[in-house]
């Protein structure tokens, strides 16, 4: 098996140039500042307002000197209008894309997918539109960045595209993709080749909003519903080759989550176990150690892809810039974040976004609680589980009942920053915060303000952060809340 491990030296040689490309722009339209102040945004609102319509928005409602442009994802999160059912924001077409399909905006060149399967990723959406070469002379006209935001989400319809699917604890595929697949992984080292060598940009960003099979047994998520768990994954046949490899029983592994998936839906059904829920999974994971290795397997296994595309870009193009959104369920379940050692990353990271969506936190946080709630914390009142949680993850927010319609506050924005920085002093790595600006709620739930982004991005930069990242996806924001943040950027004199 291939390693592209990267030692602290080779980092630093290869992370100096890419250091300098991250500096923010000082020339043509965009006003000087040494903060990034990026925006994601997908290649529909190009295609329905006009790009320099686009860029004028952003820049003057925003100060935006940097696109996070969506480039390869099969997901709504992050492309295509907004989401089915949810209200149209201000501008754009007023009508929903229903027939989305998703996959590459930009031109795929086979010479940098000879070694996959995966072939045929071309986005049919808007014909042969190529949305880098769109973009980008524009941009840069202006002296904004733009970044390739590419995303771990994937059709069961695409040709090929069972090979490289995961395997459940029953051996069935699964939707999700297995980075342990040389195919998979050849298919990302050549997908992020291809931006670097055939595209003039500024940075490259990944994204995997996934976790191993013991969290997602578990429903360790927001999700709704959560995973099942006779569906968790990965059991395929690179994954017990590599469990073989790191001394992991796999026969005692697959047992133990077949354990698991009993306790799992009995608690689910109401049946407490006679010592409790707590109790006894801890039983199971003592009988059943492999949990826990199966678990770090999958966490490994992700980060070795981090380093194999990081390496990837860094051979093709050294000054590109690489980085990571880290998914939300880090503000979350206290397993995932022990996985996210940001001190370990950052000997592939450029910059890494970590996902602090205080808005929608509420809902979510409440969510995770409902989830987590009915298994391993079955025997605590969901307050009492929310305050265990607070108080493991450091923030004081609001109770249970009211988080869902307050969200969760400008102070966990700020917290979380200074958690984060803290987990990367003494390296090159950049944080930059993901600010909420109207990720979609339920309708009784809290929507943002222009008070609200702006108050989330003061907190960010008001704890150090380097810059900040307006998300999910410019289709969705409504204009006032965007301009929110453009008042945050001018209070604090990061924009003449």
């Amino acid at each position: 098996m291939l390693k592209f491990d990267l030692n602290r030296r080779e980092f630093l040689k290869v992370s100096a140039g890419a250091g300098a490309a991250l500096a923010m722009p000082t020339s043509g339209h965009t006003a000087a500042t040494s903060k990034m102040i990026g925006i994601q945004v997908g290649a529909i609102s190009f295609v329905d307002e006009g790009t320099e319509k686009v860029l004028d928005i952003l820049q003057e409602r925003a100060c935006v000197n940097t696109l996070f442009l969506a480039v390869f994802t099969y997901g709504r999160g992050i492309a295509g209008r907004q989401i089915p059912g949810q209200p149209l924001p201000d501008h754009g077409k007023q009508e929903y894309d229903l027939n989305f399909h998703g996959g590459n905006f930009a031109t795929p060149h086979p010479q940098y997918y000879k070694n996959t399967v995966l072939k045929e990723t071309r986005a049919p959406d808007h014909g042969d539109l190529d949305i880098l070469a769109e973009v980008l002379p524009a941009t840069k006209k202006r002296g904004m960045k733009v970044i390739c935001w590419l995303e771990d989400v994937f059709r069961t319809d695409l040709p090929n595209i069972g090979k490289l699917q995961e395997r459940d604890l029953y051996d069935r595929n699964a939707e999700t993709l297995c980075v342990n697949n040389p195919d998979y992984r050849n298919f990302l080292t050549g997908l992020v080749e291809d931006y670097a060598r055939s595209y003039d940009i500024d940075g490259i960003m990944w994204g995997s909003e996934r976790q191993g099979a013991l969290c997602d047994s578990l429903g360790a998520t927001h999700d709704t519903p959560p995973i099942d768990p006779g569906k968790v994954t990965c059991f395929c046949e690179f994954c017990q080759s590599k469990a073989k490899e790191r001394g992991i029983n796999v026969a005692r592994a697959r047992q133990g989550f077949l354990e698991l998936e009993k306790f799992v839906r009995s608690a689910r059904s109401g049946t407490r176990p006679v010592d409790g829920y707590y109790v006894q999974f801890w039983r199971l994971l003592l009988r059943y150690p492999e949990l826990a290795a199966w678990e770090m397997m999958w966490t490994d296994s992700l980060r070795e892809t981090y380093a194999a595309i990081y390496k990837t870009v860094k051979t093709a193009k050294p000054a590109v810039p690489v980085g990571w959104h880290i998914w939300h369920n880090n503000s979350f379940n206290p397993i995932y974040r022990a996985e996210q050692d940001l001190h370990e990353l950052s000997n592939y990271s450029d910059f890494i976004k970590i996902v602090m969506y205080n808005n929608c936190g509420g809902e979510r946080m409440a969510l995770y609680a409902d989830n987590i709630g009915s298994t391993l914390y079955g025997d605590l009142s969901k307050q009492s589980l929310i305050d265990l949680n607070y108080a493991l993850m450091g923030f004081k927010e609001r109770s249970y009942d009211q988080i869902p319609h307050t969200g969760l506050s400008a102070d966990y924005v700020y917290r979380e920053t200074k958690r984060a920085l803290e987990g990367v002093v003494s390296t090159r790595t950049l944080i930059w915060p993901g600010i909420d600006v109207d990720i979609p709620t339920e309708p009784n739930h809290s929507k943002c303000t222009p008070q609200s982004v702006k108050e989330a991005v003061l907190a960010a930069f008001r704890a150090g952060a380097p810059g900040v990242l307006l998300s999910r996806k410019y289709s969705e924001m409504r204009l006032a809340n965007l301009s929110g943040a453009g008042e945050a950027i001018r209070e604090l004199r990061l924009s003449d």
